[in-house]
């Protein structure tokens, strides 16, 4: 009699650059999520629940490991990058705490958005608290250099906000204002992320400027991949729900180039739907029609792949170091949500 046929092992999952950041930092993002769990104790009860229940609600903390991937490879003084690191993740927190307010969101990674259940006005307010809870990390390290990097990159993300204001519902927003928008609101985070590590270690001018332009292009990069998800986008793959931007009649690089070249009856429909934001059953599989038809998402791609050739570029400037590989690794992987 033959034996049973062996079972198949179940393939495994090849760790990504962000697992491998995620998995040599351990120790390190161990002591800031401490930070940031201290950080978000309060009297007022709403902010804990609120601040823990954005925080729980995922996402791969990609702008603190940076900061840790950065400070490492100009070896500083880590427990004075803890602190920084739990700083930059309270002022994405807190953008996006009044995103979803500006927007008027329901959802945010498959989740209910924070201000459908605890209400606009506590989201506002419990953003803002977040906001300068950041500030009192940020000084910790007692470095005006420091200060000065992250609150011009508050100051940066707030006017982001307002461009963004001027850019919805514009169906005739050129790239260039696009691209205004997401460096100011996604990209300066990034590039302040990378920047903290050499000049918290005063490596100087040029390692600093080479670090912030790799935080820069790869934030600018991974906004455009995120805008393209929206219409390409496995929900279940990548944690976003597809056709939130265009619902919310935003102008992002794939309806921009669809723009590009359109006729008069395909402006009429982006002008109903994104600039009046009257949308009827089926108008979003129009717009991936549109959109594919004119290339769009392949000319978002290869936007993204030249931020990510700068992105790059840039590291061949920094120090050899385990991490300056697994940062080119990243770069790449950026891109590997696009594909």
């Amino acid at each position: 009699m033959q034996g049973q046929p062996a079972e198949k092992e179940p393939e495994q999952k090849s760790k990504t650059p962000l697992d491998e950041l995620s998995s040599v930092l351990d120790h390190d993002m161990r002591q800031v999520n401490a930070r940031i769990l201290k950080s978000m104790e309060s009297d007022v009860a709403i902010i804990p629940r609120l601040a823990r229940y954005l925080i729980a609600a995922g996402g791969k903390r990609i702008r603190p490991l940076l900061t840790l991937a950065c400070a490492s490879i100009y070896d500083a003084s880590m427990e004075k990058v803890w602190p920084l690191a739990a700083a930059v993740e309270f002022i994405h927190t807190a953008t996006l705490l009044h995103d979803d307010v500006v927007d008027e969101s329901a959802e945010r990674r498959g989740q209910k958005a924070a201000n459908m259940i605890f209400g606009n006005k506590a989201s506002v307010l419990v953003g803002d608290f977040l906001f300068s809870k950041s500030f009192q990390l940020m000084v910790e390290c007692r470095s005006v250099e420091i200060l000065r990097i992250l609150s011009d990159a508050a100051a940066v993300i707030a006017q982001g906000e307002v461009k963004q204001l001027t850019t919805a519902n514009n169906i005739e927003t050129p790239l260039s204002a696009y691209i205004d928008v997401i460096e100011a609101k996604t990209a300066a985070l990034f590039a302040a992320s990378c920047q903290i590590g050499p000049a918290l270690t005063e490596a100087g001018e040029q390692q600093e400027k080479a670090m912030r332009t790799y935080g820069m292009q790869i934030g600018i990069a991974f906004q455009i991949v995120d805008d393209m998800l929206d219409y390409a986008a496995d929900p279940e793959k990548w944690g976003k729900d597809i056709g939130d931007d265009f619902r919310e009649g935003k102008m992002t690089a794939p309806v921009i180039f669809a723009l590009e070249n359109a006729d008069e009856a395909e402006k009429s429909f982006w002008q109903r739907t994104i600039g009046n934001k009257i949308v009827s059953d089926g108008d979003f599989e129009t717009a991936l029609e549109l959109i594919n038809r004119h290339n769009g998402l392949e000319k978002s791609r290869k936007l993204a792949q030249s931020q990510i050739k700068q992105a790059k570029d840039s590291l061949l400037q920094v120090p050899e170091h385990p991490l300056r590989k697994t940062l080119d690794n990243l770069a790449d992987f950026v891109l590997v949500r696009a594909n």
